[in-house]
């Protein structure tokens, strides 16, 4: 993993509360949707993001509607692409699902699916942590 990746897991696990110190979920991860998968029967909903339901619809630059919800899951799932996920648990959310930050060969999962449009930084989680990626290569 790359360092900040590792240092930014190291500062949200020692912040959190002892729930969220859990062993780590590594394992092939089933895609529920954007920003929530499961791996070993543990639901796991991204941590720091926001990504359409799977039934959301959006409109595209002509305005015309597509299922928006289902390209997001479709997409990290041909990312992920049965490799191993690697989840480490930062606390749960008001449903019961484990939220975590997630990487894929060292690739976080959340930061990539920002990047690709699919989802959102959510700062009142994520305290702006993938902002400047939301913002693109110019960081406008």
């Amino acid at each position: 993993m790359p360092l900040p990746f590792i240092l930014l897991l190291t500062f949200v696990l020692l912040s959190s509360g002892s729930e969220a110190l859990a062993g780590d979920l590594v394992g092939k991860a089933s895609i529920i949707d954007g920003d929530t998968l499961e791996i070993h029967g543990t639901r796991i909903r991204l941590w720091g993001i926001d990504a359409p339901e799977s039934s959301q619809l959006c409109r595209d630059e002509d305005s015309l509607p597509y299922l928006c919800g289902a390209r997001a899951a479709n997409e990290l799932d041909a990312f992920v692409a049965r490799r191993p996920v690697d989840c480490v648990p930062v606390n749960r959310d008001a449903y019961g699902r484990t939220v975590a930050m997630c990487s894929v060969g060292g690739l976080d999962l959340a930061e990539w699916l920002v990047r690709s449009g699919l989802a959102l930084d959510w700062p009142r989680y994520s305290n702006g942590r993938y902002a400047a990626v939301e913002r693109g290569p110019s960081g406008l």
